[in-house]
């Protein structure tokens, strides 16, 4: 089995950059479909519009509905071709980045990713997490390539939610834990072989970057300031936890996420922030010696270590197990670790770090 490492083509992360995305997108076609939030439209139309018009690029902008579900993607298929769009730009956050992806997969076009949050590891990658339109999870979508072009304006994300770039680090903080047991256990990863040194190399200065500048970025995030450790969690976030967990390998901590998807009580959170908690529950599996590490890592940027803090007050067993028995479904991504895990022990480990969270 070959070592395989993949990863956009091109990425690009500085203040202001998305004022140069027209001279960008001419590379790859003149009229692109622009799929972004109502929200997205207040704040970034007029520069998008401005930087593409420069270039001669026309821009056709839609909202997107909210869930990178089957429906959508093919609504959006529909709108390109009617458009005539040679590519596809997403502006916003994991979901829209996702389905601008499947979009242009579908559209057998370029596609260029513009996040303005760093909320998750989804940017770089060559993969859709298909939702069902009420939210749940139901597939992973493996794509030929990664996106064409990744471009992060870090003042755009420097003025989001502190929680955003919070929910990325708990979605980065996971990738070095799933990267090694992959490498452990000779798992195939999402490019398609097993994990190189560079990637497994990428994972761990993920982790490592997160513990030096973590809490540091969260105080100027705090603030709504940006600074070099912001900076610095945004690349983490973004290009080493992309690569890293593409090239890497996914293990339990994605998987016990997929679990709580089915808990109506956790569909307000993120999903690096279910990810997160995911990744104690995997180190309480493995017994791994940084399991307090990355408990108190939690906490000091305000990650969830308990189950209330999910949104769970009460905890029914019966519902526990029900994630416990998502996340081990044959060919989940838990079935990675080096080790054989039944649901049984994912319902024990999940209590247990519930309780060493408490």
């Amino acid at each position: 089995m070959a070592n395989i490492i993949i990863s956009p083509s091109k990425y690009v992360q500085g203040k202001e950059e998305m004022t140069n995305l027209g001279s960008y997108t001419t590379c790859y076609g003149q009229r692109s479909l622009i799929l972004i939030s109502e929200s997205g439209m207040k704040r970034f139309k007029e520069v998008i519009e401005k930087s593409l018009e420069k270039d001669k690029v026309v821009p056709i902008f839609e909202i997107f509905h909210g869930e990178s579900s089957k429906n959508e993607i093919n609504r959006l298929v529909k709108i390109a071709d009617n458009n005539n769009c040679d590519n596809v730009i997403g502006v916003g956050g994991g979901k829209i980045l996702d389905t601008a992806k499947a979009v242009a997969y579908y559209k057998k076009c370029p596609v260029i990713i513009v996040p303005t949050i760093a909320s998750t590891d989804a940017p770089c990658s060559a993969l859709t997490v298909i939702y069902t339109d009420e939210g749940i999870f139901e597939e992973y979508l493996f794509l030929p390539q990664n996106p064409n072009l990744v471009l992060l304006d870090t003042q755009a994300i420097a003025k989001a939610p502190a929680r955003l770039l919070i929910s990325g680090m708990g979605d980065a903080l996971s990738t070095y834990f799933e990267a090694r047991a992959c490498k452990l256990s000779g798992a195939i990863s999402c490019a398609g072989g097993q994990s190189t040194v560079t990637a497994q190399g990428l994972a761990k200065l993920c982790y490592d970057t997160l513990l030096e500048f973590g809490y540091k970025a969260k105080v100027a995030m705090d603030q709504k300031v940006s600074s070099k450790a912001v900076e610095n969690i945004i690349e983490a976030n973004t290009l080493l936890s992309g690569i890293g967990f593409e090239s890497g390998g996914l293990a339990a901590a994605h998987a016990i996420h997929n679990g709580f998807t089915v808990i109506n009580e956790c569909h307000h959170m993120y999903h690096g922030e279910k990810v997160a908690f995911g990744t104690i529950v995997q180190l309480v599996l493995e017994d791994a010696p940084e399991l307090f590490e990355v408990i108190k890592f939690c906490k000091s940027v305000g990650l969830p270590t308990t189950l209330k803090e999910l949104g769970i007050e009460k905890i029914d067993p019966e519902q526990i197990k029900k994630v416990a028995e998502v996340a081990t479904v044959p060919n989940e991504t838990i079935h990675n670790l080096p080790f054989k895990v039944s649901s049984d022990d994912v319902y024990a480990a999940i209590l247990i770090a519930d309780s060493l969270g408490q």
